[in-house]
């Protein structure tokens, strides 16, 4: 029996590639300070949200998550997203984009799993050879700003220094035997600048400042929930 699989199209250097995604993950708690990360799950426990049952934490996400339009659906006022290092491995190369864990919180403290499994994951339709960032992986930037009441305000900033390096996220992952073809993770976020906020839209950047380029995330979110008022019954 073959694998369940969707077509992803994403441009490397203006050339479209074509992978048959079979698996999807979020790697969670992916911090470069292990000790900083077990207080940060201490500090979530007290906010109801469960533990990991291992740290880093995999989570499948189903393959329909993929979204690489302009907005994404959501059920209730209590979610929001995270710029994720996303890695993308195909059978002959390895590449590396933007994409965004978009969750539900009010979910994630009955459930984990469920949480992310509920909003897509917008993820960038552009993406970087693994080869030509490994040398200076460190110095790959991510940045998010949120839209809220009208405003945009700055939710994340910080270089890929503050997550694990690429090689130990690969060790892991072949150590747990994760599969790593036909595959896309989102690997990893860097710390949000003062907590979990709920915007209408994201405007997250993937930075190169060695090779002096940028990958851009734009998306809104609409809640289902606020057009209940708008459905007139027949």
């Amino acid at each position: 029996m073959s694998l369940p699989h969707i077509p992803f199209t994403f441009r490397v250097n203006q050339t479209e590639h074509t992978v048959s995604v079979r698996h999807i993950f979020c790697i969670g708690y992916t911090g470069r300070n292990q000790e900083k990360v077990q207080a940060h799950v201490d500090e979530l426990a007290e906010l109801g949200i469960p533990r990991p049952d291992n740290i880093p934490a995999l989570y499948p996400i189903r393959l329909s998550s993929l979204n690489t339009s302009s907005g994404i659906q959501v059920s209730g006022a209590q979610t929001s997203g995270e710029a994720e290092i996303t890695l993308i491995f195909t059978p002959e190369d390895s590449f590396v984009t933007i994409g965004s864990d978009h969750t539900d919180r009010e979910l994630e403290t009955v459930d984990i799993g469920k949480s992310k499994q509920v909003c897509d994951k917008p993820i960038a339709p552009e993406a970087w050879p693994m080869k030509e960032v490994l040398p200076h992986w460190d110095e790959l930037l991510l940045r998010t700003e949120i839209l809220i009441d009208g405003k945009w305000e700055a939710y994340q900033e910080d270089y890929l220094s503050a997550i694990l390096p690429f090689h130990e996220i690969a060790a892991m992952l072949k150590k747990r035997n994760v599969p790593s073809t036909d595959a896309v993770f989102f690997a990893g976020t860097v710390p949000l600048l003062d907590g979990f906020k709920f915007g209408t839209a994201y405007s997250m950047t993937l930075q190169d400042p060695v090779l002096d380029r940028t990958i851009q995330l734009n998306y809104e979110v609409k809640d289902l929930n606020e057009e209940k008022g708008e459905v007139k019954q027949s």
